[in-house]
């Protein structure tokens, strides 16, 4: 982990991120002389970072770097700067009769190098020589030095003598220099270019002009995940990056201050650290640019800024005449200097503002109080004669008057108008500060409770509006039916949110406060009927009939569009085929928000559900349509489940390819959404047990077993079993795969969930096998065909061919042909299956069934584990399509990145007696990777420990540490370089095969 070392020093010990193009550019032209690059960005923006990185590859490559500085206070010296880059140069410089005569001119500037240089030209005389002459020098020596980079820091400062100078050699370059020069374009003299009005590039020469912006958020994280490791939580990250505004210095700047306050390793929760930096002080190099700029603007300059910075957004011309009490004339005036001085950013729309938060907090914090008072005083009134009134603006001019009550008047009017605009964000901001109110009078703390209820119940980030509606609903002032309200939300939250049945008890306590409200009481109603755990899932007829009276007494579309969309949800849980055309039924525009909110959910739900049955692509389509119609009526967690089913899907389909990154980000992206983690998990698990990293697997399937215990629904806790079930059998573990198993079985016979049992099935009879239970896993079996029967589940169909297959390969061994195998399978060909032969291929019937389902459904992994199935199936019965169904698996195992199970084919021929795959014969590899080392490379490099490795490929570990000792000194890098290499030699290898053996 790299940390900061010199506490001050700009990008000290911080990792370099984002910036690839431009450094790739930069380096081409170091590397390419001639050529001249100018590097422009605002101050902090990373640009001697930038610089450094590429002279570090340049000088890799053998070129020369010398770099000198401007300053803003200067000493009358001619060329400063160069000569500074020159002073360098003394183990550069080649024998003195190899250097023109011209350069001896610069031995006066260059005392240090006297003797190393020619004498003086006879015309220089003894004193020192001409601006002239002294270009020349420059000139020659650089050009005496070969290949070399000369680098010119913070050109705004340049002097004129330098400017003329490196404007000659821009335009006269040596063959062999590359000149790089940084600037800030807004501290260059007014509509004056870098060097010069006078320079055009001439032929020949190279380069070219890097304009940096600031850092992605993405990359903030990165920044702050090489400083404070596991700690830079996206939650850290998004405050980074708020305060930053992406400028690198700002962002190092506060990673300095964290380590600092927290004693530099010894750093704390990742929370404290978002809290410390939400109030630290500005960091101290931005807090010194912007009070300069500020220090050199005229009055009228300032009065604008001034106005500025209280106003907090960007504004008009027209607002900032108001609020600073200039003239017309005065105003625009000064506004034109304080951008010329960029102390102010003009944005879209004629829109005037600080270019960062952090800057406008310096310049407000600068202003004595009573002038602040006097200026938001002025954009109350000139913000309250506009309409309509931007009411968040005036709440917050008010509240920094200090008037609390016109305050708390004010920010409810606004949260009301904020989400009317669908602006949540800005809502919730004011409705937690209303609530932190202890005077706030007792209807308007309900008012704002329940506001912030409905807001919540819609957000993703719901774990502070929880903790803060808990506290209310102790308060014994709350009227009784905010409190049923503000009480259903929180169960909602728990239940949904959270991922957290317990909160369906607070649901239906909510019932009793909602008497008066029968419309949200027939919510809870319908919410309390999605539980379908310890036997709530027996009830929810009752609950569903329950709201249809309390509507019909009383109607409420919203209600009831949630009614239809639970309906919607349990047919799709049946496999019921008919939901799919009800689905085109449903509203997808409304004047009301939440009838569309419904619709998003049925959607979502019955998406979700399609993927557990088996309609692939009908999933793929719903799920789509739910995250296109979530982000457009602002429920974001809706989306965000949306997004993550999505990428289950690409799992299932074979699309593994950085489906690990990008699940990984929607994790950090959605904290709080208990699904997202658990999902998350739950994939990763899977992918990591198919690649051989068994230990990641456990981890994985460890971390999301408390959903599958927690959730209310029967799915989580069979997919949640599954997983290490399955992998603890593969381990020989077959007692310990039965207890992980049983709670889920129990509430799959429970609820009857057969439609969505296809991810369980196979492994519990084949766990049920293992422990020697033929007749549990017969029953399991039967009971599995009884409850498909008339349903349209085509995944659950799959498994459950794949599960007869597996009870007739077993009845064969147990010696049981002739009754319990075909009682667990069917004798749907009406012959009865006697003999060895016909079990066998009875078996392989089953499992090409299974594989031609999952081919039809589009999972390729599962249609591969039944292809293999069917090999070994047949190896007794015909050895030839044996050998070749085994080989085909093993290819689309390859072809997926499978290799722990393309690695158990291969030892299945072997055991089999099948014979190897085609192959020209044993051949030496010499210092290229073997076949078998690139398996050993690929799950070394995805950080598989040796143990695991020899597990996935059936080696014995030392066999493994031989491969791994190989592959690295082969690669010639260590563990942690292995991926880099690895790639790097496949690409090579890529390259090779593209060109051909005689390119």
């Amino acid at each position: 982990m790299t940390r900061p070392v010199e506490p001050g020093a700009p990008g000290a010990g911080f990792g370099f991120v984002g910036r690839q193009p431009e450094l790739a550019r930069l380096t081409e032209a170091m590397l390419r002389p001639p050529a001249v690059v100018l590097v422009e960005g605002e101050a902090g923006l990373g640009k001697s970072r930038l610089v450094a990185e590429a002279a570090a590859g340049a000088a890799a490559a053998g070129r020369r770097v010398l770099t000198g500085f401007c300053h803003p206070l200067r000493e009358p010296l001619a060329f400063g700067p160069v000569v500074d880059a020159l002073r360098a140069v003394g183990p550069l410089l080649p024998p003195s009769d190899r250097i023109p005569a011209s350069a001896g001119a610069l031995r006066p500037l260059l005392p240090d190098l006297a003797d190393r240089l020619p004498p003086h030209p006879a015309s220089a005389g003894d004193g020192l020589p001409g601006r002239h002459l002294l270009v020349q020098a420059v000139r020659a020596l650089l050009g005496a030095l070969g290949d070399v980079v000369l680098v010119i820091e913070d050109l705004h400062w340049v002097d004129d003598a330098t400017r003329e100078l490196l404007l000659l050699l821009a335009r006269d370059m040596p063959p062999g220099l590359a000149l790089v020069l940084t600037y800030r374009a807004e501290d260059l003299p007014p509509d004056t270019p870098a060097l010069g009005a006078a320079y055009r590039r001439p032929a020949g020469v190279g380069g070219a002009l890097i304009r940096l912006n600031p850092l992605a958020e993405t990359e903030v994280h990165d920044l702050a995940r090489a400083a404070l490791g596991p700690r830079a939580t996206p939650a850290l990250t998004r405050v980074l990056f708020d305060r930053s505004e992406g400028l690198p210095l700002v962002a190092e700047e506060d990673l300095i201050t964290l380590c600092e306050q927290r004693g530099g390793s010894g750093l704390t929760d990742a929370a404290d650290l978002a809290a410390d930096l939400e109030h630290s002080e500005v960091p101290r190099g931005l807090r010194d640019a912007v009070t300069e700029r500020l220090a050199g603007l005229s009055a009228d300059a300032s009065a604008v800024a001034a106005a500025a910075a209280v106003l907090g957004v960007p504004a008009g011309e027209e607002l900032l005449a108001a609020v600073s009490g200039l003239d017309r004339q005065a105003t625009a005036d000064g506004l034109t200097e304080a951008l010329r001085a960029a102390v102010l950013h003009e944005n879209p729309m004629a829109r005037y503002g600080f270019r960062h938060v952090l800057a406008q907090q310096v310049a407000y914090r600068r202003l004595p109080g009573p002038q602040r008072t006097a200026l938001h005083r002025r954009a109350v009134g000139a913000l309250g004669a506009r309409e309509p009134r931007p009411l968040v603006q005036i709440a917050h001019h008010t509240l920094a008057l200090g008037d609390r009550t016109a305050w708390q008047e004010v920010a409810e009017a606004a949260a009301d108008q904020a989400v009317a605009l669908g602006d949540s964000g800005s809502a919730g901001v004011l409705l937690h500060r209303l609530l932190d109110e202890p005077d706030l009078d007792p209807s308007r703390r309900g008012r704002a409770a329940l506001a912030l209820a409905r807001i919540a119940a819609n957000g993703v980030d719901s774990a502070a509006s929880a903790a803060t509606l808990t506290a209310i609903i102790a308060d014994p002032r709350l009227p009784v039916a905010d409190r049923g309200e503000i009480r259903l939300t929180l169960g909602i939250l728990t239940a949904i949110h959270g991922g957290d049945r317990a909160g369906f008890a607070g649901i239906e306590e909510s019932l009793d406060d909602l008497e008066e409200r029968p419309a949200r009481a027939a919510r809870a109603m319908v919410a309390l009927a999605m539980n379908e755990r310890e036997g709530a899932s027996e009830r929810a007829p009752e609950w569903l009939e329950r709201a249809e009276r309390t509507l019909a007494a009383g109607p409420d579309e919203e209600v009831a569009a949630a009614l239809r969309a639970t309906r919607l949800t349990f047919r799709a849980r049946e496999g019921d085929p008919a939901v799919w055309s009800l689905l085109d039924e449903l509203p997808r525009r409304s004047e009301q928000a939440e009838i569309v909110r419904q619709t998003t959910r049925a959607l979502f739900n019955v998406g979700e559900i399609a993927v557990e049955l088996g309609h692939d692509r009908r999933a793929a389509r719903l799920l789509e349509e739910s995250r296109r119609l979530a982000r457009q009526a602002a429920i974001p967690y809706l989306e965000c489940y949306s997004r993550i089913a999505l990428a289950r899907l690409d799992g299932l389909a074979g699309r593994w390819e950085g489906l690990e990154d990008r699940v990984a980000a929607l994790g950090a992206e959605f904290p709080d959404l208990a699904m997202a983690s658990a999902e998350q998990a739950l994939l990763l698990g899977r992918l990591a047990v198919a690649r051989g990293r068994l230990a990641v697997a456990r981890q994985r399937f460890a971390e999301a077993r408390p959903y599958g215990e927690r959730e209310s629904q029967v799915t989580a806790a069979m997919r949640a079993a599954a997983g290490p079930a399955a992998l603890q059998l593969a381990e020989g573990d077959s007692a310990q795969a039965a207890a992980t198993l049983a709670p889920a079985l129990s509430a799959l016979r429970r609820v009857g969930a057969w439609p969505r049992a296809a991810e369980l099935l196979p492994v519990a009879v084949e766990v049920f096998l293992a422990e020697g239970g033929r007749a549990a896993a017969v029953e399991l079996v039967g009971q599995a065909e009884v409850g498909l029967e008339g349903r349209d589940a085509p995944a659950a169909v799959a498994a459950l061919a794949f599960a007869r297959g597996l009870l007739l390969a077993d009845g064969d061994r147990a010696g049981d042909r002739d009754g319990a195998a075909r009682e667990g399978a069917g004798d749907r060909d009406g012959a009865g299956r006697e003999g060895a032969a016909r079990d066998y291929v009875g078996a392989a019937e089953e499992f090409t069934r299974s594989r031609d389902l999952w081919r039809e459904i589009g999972r390729p992994y599962e249609a591969a584990r039944a292809e293999e199935r069917a090999g070994t199936a047949l190896a007794e019965h015909d050895r030839t399509a044996a050998g070749e169904r085994i080989a085909a698996a093993e290819q689309s195992y390859l072809a997926l990145g499978a290799a722990s199970d393309a690695a158990r084919c291969q030892r299945l021929r072997r055991d089999l007696g099948l014979g190897r795959a085609a192959s020209p014969g044993r051949r030496g590899y010499g210092e290229k990777l073997s076949p078998r080392e690139r398996q050993v490379a690929a799950l070394a490099a995805q950080g598989a420990a040796n143990q695991d490795i020899a597990r996935a490929l059936f080696l014995s570990p030392r066999t493994v540490e031989h491969h791994v000792a190989s592959v690295l000194r082969k690669l010639g890098v260590g563990r942690s370089g292995l991926r880099e290499a690895l790639a790097a030699a496949d690409g090579a290898d890529t390259a090779a095969a593209r060109t051909g053996p005689d390119a």
